[in-house]
């Protein structure tokens, strides 16, 4: 290796940081480029404006600084430079570098590999080889599933657009009859009581159902749901104050007579009965997001199209919502697999500890009805890979998963459930070979707390739309440090609450909002990972008279609420020999150009101290598209967690099997995408540049990494 190249990765850490500090101050928009406007001085902007396109970019600030990217940290520029630079610091000219000579802690740690206070150029070349591999997430690869999400574009004529309606017949909740031509014209809307996207659209119908009918445009809701009862429906339209004529289709008879495709399917109907549009409401709401309002209004477009008696810009899109199925129409193989011998038992292993009654998940599916009325829906999360929620990269075959809480489906559990489900007649089987049912807790799952800290206050949750973060602190009344060994968060309404990050703050210091837990956290909660209870031996820290402060994501979820979330925690039962804490590695400087589909920033630690490593949970907003976790030591480069397709909605821990220790000096590589195009239905803005913020709108890109250290006898650490 030659000496410069060593040299100038020695260098580049300190080097680049300044860079970065300079680069900052200047940048006063934050827009990733400083302008002449924003540094006046023309000899000293010509110097740094390396390509004369009249913009200073960061990577122009660290060449001239004598700095590097952090994707490619310490190759140089100059190989010249490096070598008069590393004469210079390899003072007694012996090939080799000392901590006298490299005085920078972590950037002599990063190349010590084997820890014996020198730096060889063997060790150098190692460093920078591994530096320079490919270290991308494997999302680009063309196993990972496309994902349904938003509304889509559809080609009218190949769905129906024009045709005339049959004069459908059905009945009301309350009895009456009605046929299709006592309306002049009709919005025919498909909806549902516990589908999490129809019940986002509740208050939306309920506008459009005032607007309709000044425009003398009838609206009705049809419910093609039969395990959804009448005290549910008659609570959400009571809620919403809707007044709509409703059908509760049981049979599914009018969906299928329209060929409906999921539950927020709208269609709109001409007084010829010809249909004029069908497909979305409009693009506020998806399978995986929610924005703070539409962009794109699909029917109201195109009702205003009909009314001027012209077609509309758009006459069919795809509709996210729950898939609808109609058994009938299916003509694929008989099965041997059968509902209460197998499908029962799968998802009563994988499914039904959160679809369950008062579970967690927004329907249950412990009985047959329920899993009739979800069929195409269970087929589409399993097909995509969405449920059950695990995003690691797959095991290979014939190798046992790493990771403890591994809730991918098998793949015989995959190949049976997804038969049985696209079979022609789905044979229930015998009742007698039906599993025991499980019995859940009512409340909490980790035992009887010792302590309960609840937030001081409910928090109100509007019923649509987007909700900034919430910070709030509760004081705890622990007259000595205490040891926990177990938490659980329980909001009081699960259904509006995303995550929660809990810290911790000493008595007498200041509670503040530490920007979504950039240095740690506590506890956290999302949905799938609400509690945590540690080993015998093993616990968490909670200080005398300290404040807990709660940082909570709140998602409107169609019903205005209100939510007042408590922390249970149970206590160690004697002195632990290991403490745990939850640390955060963050890449603050974040630069994602406008319609990036698969921008990738990476940022590189080392460890400074043999690390005992028990979890990982990778964070990132909803522009966030893959993540992954490499130890890089002088053996190569290791992948240590590695998520094709991260999920904002699922941000999982990720607990290893057995702890891994990650050794002084190594380094610690993690490496992110994002997708800041308009193909992300998810993108709050594609034509923005993206940098770090507290909002979902901004990005975030951390690598938490849950540890443990051994106390001494006196239970110090």
């Amino acid at each position: 290796m030659k000496p410069a190249l060593l040299l100038l990765l020695a260098t580049a850490a300190a080097a680049q940081n300044a860079a970065d500090l300079a680069f900052q101050k200047y940048d006063a928009d934050q827009d990733g480029k400083v302008t002449p406007a924003e540094l006046p001085q023309q000899a000293i902007f010509k110097r740094y404006d390396l390509n004369n396109d009249g913009n200073i970019t960061l990577e122009e600030t660290r060449s001239v600084m004598g700095g590097s990217s952090e994707s490619t940290a310490g190759m140089p520029a100059d190989l010249n430079q490096g070598k008069r630079l590393w004469q210079r610091l390899d003072q007694n000219k012996d090939g080799k570098l000392t901590r006298d000579e490299v005085p920078q802690a972590a950037v002599f740690a990063r190349f010590d590999l084997n820890n014996d206070g020198i730096i060889t150029q063997e060790e150098g070349r190692k460093v920078v080889e591994n530096a320079l591999k490919p270290s991308t997430p494997s999302n680009t690869s063309p196993n990972v599933p496309v994902v349904t999400s938003g509304p889509r574009v559809l080609k009218g004529t190949e769905h129906g657009i024009g045709r005339q309606i049959a004069d459908l017949r059905f009945t009301d909740l309350a009895g009456k009859p009605h046929q299709l031509s006592e309306f002049k014209a009709s919005v025919i809307a498909m909806t549902s009581a516990t589908c999490p996207v129809s019940k986002k659209y509740l208050h939306s119908l309920a506008r459009l159902e005032k607007d309709l009918r000044a425009q003398n445009i009838a609206l009705i809701l049809v419910n093609p749901f039969a395990s959804e009862t009448e005290d549910e429906i008659q609570a959400q339209l009571g809620e919403a104050k809707i007044t709509a004529t409703y059908c509760h289709d049981k049979e599914k008879a009018l969906a299928a007579s329209l060929d409906a495709q999921t539950t927020t399917e709208v269609f709109l109907i001409d007084s010829k009965r010809t249909l004029i549009y069908r497909g979305a409401l409009d693009d506020q709401y998806g399978i995986d997001y929610s924005h703070d309002a539409p962009r794109t209004n699909y029917l109201r477009n195109a009702v205003t199209a009909m009314l001027a008696g012209s077609q509309p810009p758009i006459a069919a899109t795809a509709a996210p919502g729950c898939e609808l199925d109609f058994p009938a129409t299916n003509t694929a193989q008989a099965t041997t697999v059968t509902y209460h011998r197998d499908v029962a038992r799968i998802l009563q292993q994988n499914c039904v500890t959160c679809h369950r009654d008062n579970g967690i998940a927004p329907f249950a599916l412990d009985d047959i009805a329920e899993v009739t009325d979800r069929a195409k829906v269970i087929k589409r999360v399993i097909s995509e890979g969405t449920m059950p929620p695990w995003f690691a990269a797959p095991v290979p075959a014939g190798k046992d998963s790493p990771w403890a809480n591994d809730c991918s489906l098998s793949n015989r559990d995959k190949t049976d459930l997804l038969t049985w489900l696209s079979s022609a007649d789905r044979p229930l089987g015998d009742p007698a070979d039906a599993p025991a049912p499980l019995k859940f807790e009512d409340e909490w799952t980790i035992g009887k707390p010792d302590l309960i800290v609840q937030l001081p206050r409910p928090v109100s949750i509007k019923a649509e739309g987007f909700m900034p973060y919430q910070f709030l602190t509760a004081e705890t009344t622990l007259t000595e440090d205490t040891w926990v060994q177990g938490y659980e968060i329980v909001p009081t309404d699960r259904s509006v609450v995303h995550h929660v990050i809990v810290s911790v703050f000493e008595k007498g210091s200041r509670a503040r909002d530490r920007d979504e837990g950039t240095g740690g956290y506590w506890a956290a909660y999302v949905p799938g990972n609400a509690s945590q209870l540690s080993p015998e031996g093993f616990a968490r820290k909670l200080p005398a008279g300290a404040t807990v402060g709660f940082q909570i994501h709140y998602t409107p979820s169609g019903k205005a609420t209100q939510d007042q979330l408590r922390m249970g925690l149970v206590f160690a039962k004697k002195e632990p020999r290991y403490a745990v804490e939850t640390i955060g590695v963050p890449k603050r400087k974040l630069n994602i150009p406008p319609g990036a589909s698969a921008h990738e920033e990476t940022f590189t630690k080392a460890v400074p101290y043999d690390m005992n490593v028990m979890a990982y949970m990778a964070h990132m907003h909803v522009r966030g598209k893959a993540f992954k976790y490499e130890l890089i030591t002088a053996d190569g480069t290791e992948t240590l967690l590695d998520i094709p397709r991260y999920d904002f909605n699922w941000q999982l821990r990720y607990d290893l099997a057995q702890p891994k220790v990650l050794p002084r000096g190594s380094q610690l590589k993690i490496t992110a995408l994002f997708d800041n195009s308009p193909e992300n239905k998810a993108n709050p803005d594609p034509t923005k540049t993206v940098h770090w913020g507290p909002q979902t709108i901004d990005e975030m890109m951390i690598g938490y990494i849950e540890t443990f250290r051994p106390l001494n006898s006196a239970g110090a650490e």
